[in-house]
């Protein structure tokens, strides 16, 4: 292995999060009167921070979404992971892999800890994660596409930047990873290789990562 610190997004590539969460948000933005498909969410907002999606909405339209729009929209996502969540396939066989061959990693979202914590308990995922490994942009102010998630992640584990690689599925995060001074391999379940641009790597299964990362 010749990184020291493997920093995974969540939504996406460790929870298939994505198609719930922006099926929630397309849906309560259109009925707050600002129409939004699915696809445009997920070319929007896919691997941000919600502040984005209130600073997007207010250059558009010039309004502000209602004070209570984060709570809301966390109350209906979380109620609709609890339905439908699941790991992503080959995560949980992965991370057995890297806790096997004593490679460190960590989690760095846009999402809130809140979020990341109903993600992995709703899927069993929380069994591989400490506390401490655990980041959010909460934790550092801006999201992705700053660097400043990947950066605090890094320091936090205690590992210089350039030791550590990315595992992001989003334009915005593969941005955020570039930033940072880190490789970075592209997950394409979601979002097709040419949009990652950048990247290390392009990889489509969880099972081909431990060879790229060789």
């Amino acid at each position: 292995m010749r990184y020291e610190l493997v920093i995974f997004d969540n939504d996406g590539v460790l929870v298939d999060s994505e198609p719930i969460a922006n099926t929630v948000l397309s849906g309560y933005l259109t009925e707050l009167g600002h129409p939004t498909s699915y696809e445009e969410s997920l070319h929007d907002y896919m691997g941000s921070a919600v502040h984005r999606v209130h600073d997007l909405v207010e250059e558009r339209t010039g309004q502000k979404l209602p004070e209570d729009f984060d709570t809301t929209l966390a109350t209906r996502t979380f109620a609709a992971f609890q339905e439908e969540l699941a790991p992503v396939d080959g995560v949980e066989e992965l991370l057995g892999k890297l806790v096997a061959d004593g490679v460190d990693y960590c989690v760095a979202s846009s999402g809130s800890h809140e979020r990341i914590r109903v993600g992995h308990r709703r899927t069993g995922i929380d069994q591989w994660f400490e506390e401490e490994w655990i980041f959010s942009s909460e934790d550092v102010g801006r999201g992705k596409p700053a660097p400043d998630l990947f950066l605090h992640a890094a320091e936090r584990m205690g590992v210089a930047p350039e030791r550590c690689v990315v595992i992001e599925d989003s334009p915005l995060g593969v941005e955020a990873a570039r930033a940072a001074g880190m490789d970075v391999y592209g997950f394409t379940s979601m979002v097709p290789a040419d949009r990652l641009v950048g990247v290390t790597g392009h990889f489509s299964d969880m099972a081909q990562l431990p060879q790229l990362l060789a």
